[in-house]
């Protein structure tokens, strides 16, 4: 195929007029407030299926032909992914399998059945679950569809570059969330064709990012090993289509912290009161980490919406830790009447909620009259959570960790 052009997007624009939605631009001006740079949210954590990827999907698979699609389509995914092609299919009433690894979130197991797909469970990783999905499209003749590694996918997913322009003409600079480079191919494609002075910023997370050593190689490779909270971007390798694309229209590619991944989630759910996941969120992690480097007005794409409530809830304990609001202390007391009031009087009268207590006499480090225990505290603040943590210590009790 030839490569991806502005024309492509535009035809990808033509084909989802009435199949997506136009997602909102939702200014999020409590980071205007307190850091001063103008930022604006892009909610596809607000489009159909939860995410950007339905843009993609649908414009590759309604490009098929009666054949092909007679023979259906196959894809591997853990979630978005899987959900795209499926409402995708489900829409152009095409028979869609979806392979996902052993383990994948049920939320984004029942959506995908809910869209009427076939979903077959195969393999630990998505590496054997693509393998999987291979053979089962060389087996069966269904249409194998990548998730970011071909040009309809990336056209499609070029059209909320589109949308961006036309709701914030004003736009100095647009961050994107990365990981096999659809969406940022796409969308700096569609924004460089028409606004070259707009400048394009990709973000990955640090512990799956597999674009700044392509980059520097000239070619894509392969990361040894991920490990992120962001599955939704967590992609080993980039693909041969967007990384073209990426190396000629892409101006940076930052990486943040799993700690700056669950910050921004929660400040952005208590916020802006939208619900964004892990991978969703890696745009605004970059600007919350240094918004001085970011030139305004930004337009920050929030790019799904798809996560898993148990996951949700760890993401949140740990953005409220490291915003100085939670507090996790384990204390060794002497096992003995009185000992453990005297503890929770002692950070009480700190002003302190505490959340739960546990205590255990079972850790083989413990002396027979000793017990550990193990208080979760709802705090103000770091400098709350070093005041508690002194009196704690003032009244002679030993702490054996905390976060």
């Amino acid at each position: 195929m030839q490569p991806v052009n502005l024309e492509d997007i535009n035809e990808a624009a033509k084909l989802l007029d009435g199949v997506i939605r136009k997602t909102p631009s939702i200014s999020a001006g409590w980071i205007e407030k307190k850091y001063g740079v103008d930022v604006t949210f892009k909610c596809e954590n607000l489009q159909r299926a939860g995410s950007f990827k339905i843009r993609g999907a649908y414009n590759r698979i309604a490009r098929l032909s009666d054949t092909e699609r007679a023979r259906g389509v196959v894809a591997a995914s853990a979630g978005n992914h899987a959900q795209g092609v499926a409402l995708a299919a489900q829409i152009l009433g095409i028979e869609a399998t979806i392979f996902m690894p052993m383990g994948a979130p049920l939320p984004k197991y029942q959506a995908t059945l809910g869209y009427g797909a076939t979903v077959k469970f195969h393999g630990k990783t998505i590496d054997e679950t693509l393998l999987a999905a291979f053979e089962f499209s060389e087996q069966t003749g269904a249409i194998f569809i990548h998730p970011f590694d071909h040009e309809h996918i990336v056209a499609g997913q070029g059209t909320m570059g589109l949308e961006i322009l036309e709701q914030n003409p004003d736009v100095k600079t647009v961050v994107v969330c990365t990981g096999g480079g659809g969406l940022l191919a796409g969308t700096a494609l569609a924004i460089k064709s028409l606004r070259p002075d707009i400048k394009v910023i990709g973000v990955q997370a640090e512990m799956a990012a597999s674009y700044p050593p392509s980059l520097a190689a000239g070619s894509p490779q392969m990361l040894p090993r991920m490990a992120t909270m962001a599955d939704g971007i967590a992609v080993g390798k980039p693909g041969d289509v967007p990384f073209k694309i990426i190396q000629e229209h892409v101006d940076e590619i930052r990486t943040v912290s799993e700690a700056s991944l669950a910050r921004a989630l929660l400040l952005t759910l208590e916020r802006s009161k939208l619900q964004v996941e892990a991978a969703g969120i890696a745009a605004v992690a970059a600007i919350l980490d240094d918004p001085d480097s970011f030139e305004g007005p930004v337009v920050a794409s929030l790019s799904g919406g798809n996560i898993d409530p148990l996951l949700l809830n760890r993401v949140l304990r740990t953005g409220l830790a490291t915003s100085g609001r939670f507090l996790m202390v384990q204390i060794r007391l002497a096992d003995q009447p009185g000992a453990l009031a005297k503890l929770v009087t002692c950070v009480g009268d700190m002003g302190t909620n505490i959340i739960q207590v546990s205590h255990t006499h079972m850790n083989p480090a413990l002396a027979i009259s000793e017990v550990d225990v193990e208080l979760e505290l709802e705090t103000r603040g770091f400098e709350h959570r070093e005041q508690i943590l002194a009196q704690i210590m003032a009244q002679g009790f030993e702490v054996v960790t905390h976060y």
